[in-house]
């Protein structure tokens, strides 16, 4: 994240501010007055702050005409006003020149860092208009029923029309709907996503059209909805068919004439986007059950594109784990992982219910959990080898699944009924019942441990069930720390304390 850039020429103030984000995770950089602002800016835009709280009097320029100057080159950057003038004038000159917040002194610390927050929040939502379509993942496939799609795509490259994306959760949706925009007229201009079942119905109209300013409690500044971020490019409506029904009469007035009305506002706004939607349910059936307007799944429906699921397209797993794997690596900053050919036959017979999200997971959780750099099957994650657990088959249909290659390891062709044992859990008889899970392995390390003069069993399980569960909280996440820490349900500093006693860096 880009840091939280602090201009005061009162010393106490900015290190103030500096500790108190420092404890939040939270970066900072420094500056006494507006004129080295500026010059920071222009010497590198790319580097510039996530957030910009600055006084309003300085020596060398005021902070109101820092806001103005900022505003006409990073409209989207949140600004917080700090002044120990609380005068209306002063509030209102902030503002008017665009300023997220005004912060009079002297403040809470606590609540400072929260407007903060806030502000970094907002500044992140905004950036979701501005990604650069250039990052986005390439899409593989040889498998007929992805060239299909590639050909669709490829029809569809010079047309705006709507189009209506199908397909299992986690098949890609959102990758293609990438390529659509990518290869479309509107390539120069943004393409925003959001998900309309992962946001709240109270909340959703506000970020699909956004609000003006007191327009409901909360709402302290004028909020920009996905419409207006999307404007001269392509807004991407994720699991359109959980959309509230009386927002799908909105939407259907936006697709209809390219007006709408931001929450508590009077005056219409015009827009120009070309709208690409998706779900994973029969959009035709919601339409008969009466959760779906059968006016606004004609709007949308086009065009429809099905993307195939993964158990589908099962020639495509080899090269899409290799790609993932070269990923992951690179985003983790470590060599890739290499995987043999008895582990992809493995994932080749796996059903993915997740598809190609399912898949990536994998490649994540084994670029930290393996320990080789060479992949084989007992290394694969635990839901891969359980979905193998079938009712008892003779031999010949056991081959069947699972091939007893040279190359698989004897703990799997030891596995009773062709059963194959989690990852991590020693080898057992063919007469003793399948293992459990990891609370059993967990309770034969202990006994072991437990059998020798050791004196710190406690500490030493502890510390290897602590560094499993941060390493997989950070595969999960790619790296993000802060969300890791949530996920885990610790808090930030506990987890980079943790990875540093755990010598996980």
């Amino acid at each position: 994240m880009k840091p939280i850039w602090i201009v005061d020429d009162d010393q106490s103030i900015r290190f103030v501010l500096e500790k108190a984000l420092l404890r939040e995770d939270l970066p900072t950089r420094s500056f006494t007055n507006a004129r080295d602002v500026l010059s920071a800016l222009a010497a590198d835009e790319d580097k510039g702050p996530q957030v910009l709280v600055s006084d309003i009097r300085m020596p060398g320029g005021s902070g109101l005409d820092l806001l103005d100057k900022v505003k006409e080159r990073f409209p989207a950057l949140p600004v917080i006003i700090m002044t120990a003038y609380s005068d209306l004038d002063s509030a209102v000159s902030a503002f008017q020149g665009g300023a997220f917040e005004y912060l009079p002194k002297p403040f809470d610390v606590p609540k400072a860092v929260e407007l903060i927050r806030r502000a970094v929040e907002e500044s992140q939502r905004e950036e979701v208009g501005e990604e650069s379509i250039a990052e986005a993942p390439e899409m593989l496939g040889q498998a007929p029923a992805m060239q299909d799609v590639f050909r669709a795509i490829g029809r569809l490259s010079q047309s705006n029309v709507t189009v209506m994306i199908t397909g299992e959760s986690g098949s890609g949706k959102e990758l293609v709907a990438r390529a659509l925009h990518k290869h479309s007229p509107r390539a120069n201009g943004p393409f925003v996503a959001i998900n309309t079942a992962a946001i709240p119905k109270d909340l959703l109209e506000s970020e699909l059209f956004g609000h003006e300013r007191g327009a409901f409690t909360g709402a302290q500044t004028m909020r920009r909805g996905r419409f207006e971020q999307a404007d001269g490019g392509t807004l991407f409506l994720d699991e359109i068919g959980d959309m509230p029904f009386d927002l799908q009469t909105r939407l259907l007035r936006v697709l209809s004439d390219g007006h709408f009305y931001r929450v508590g506002g009077h005056g219409a706004v015009k827009t120009n986007v070309r709208v690409i939607a998706a779900t994973h349910q029969n959009l035709e059936q919601r339409v008969k059950d009466g959760g779906f307007r059968e006016d606004l799944f004609h709007r949308l429906n086009v065009i429809r594109l099905r993307l195939p699921a993964l158990r589908e397209r099962r020639e495509d797993i080899a090269v899409l784990t290799r790609h993932f794997l070269q990923q992951s690596a690179s985003q983790l900053g470590v060599e890739p992982k290499r995987i043999s050919e008895a582990a992809l036959a493995w994932l080749g017979q796996f059903s993915f219910p997740g598809n190609v999200r399912q898949l990536e997971n994998i490649c994540h959780w084994l670029t930290v959990m393996a320990p080789a750099q060479m992949v084989e099957p007992k290394d694969l994650p635990p839901e891969v080898a359980v979905s193998f657990a079938e009712p008892p088959v003779d031999a010949g249909a056991a081959a069947a699944v699972l091939p007893l290659t040279p190359e698989l390891p004897e703990s799997l062709i030891a596995a009773p009924l062709g059963r194959p044992l989690l990852p991590g859990l020693p080898v057992r008889g063919a007469a003793e019942p399948a293992a459990q899970g990891w609370e059993q392995g967990l309770e034969i390390d202990a006994s072991a441990l437990l059998s020798t003069d050791r004196t710190d069993v406690w500490d030493e399980l502890t510390r290897r069930f602590e560094s499993r569960l941060i390493l997989a909280a950070l595969a999960a996440t790619r790296g993000r720390r802060i969300e890791a820490a949530q996920k885990l349900g610790i808090g930030r500093n506990t987890i980079t304390r943790k990875i540093q006693e755990l010598g996980l860096e």
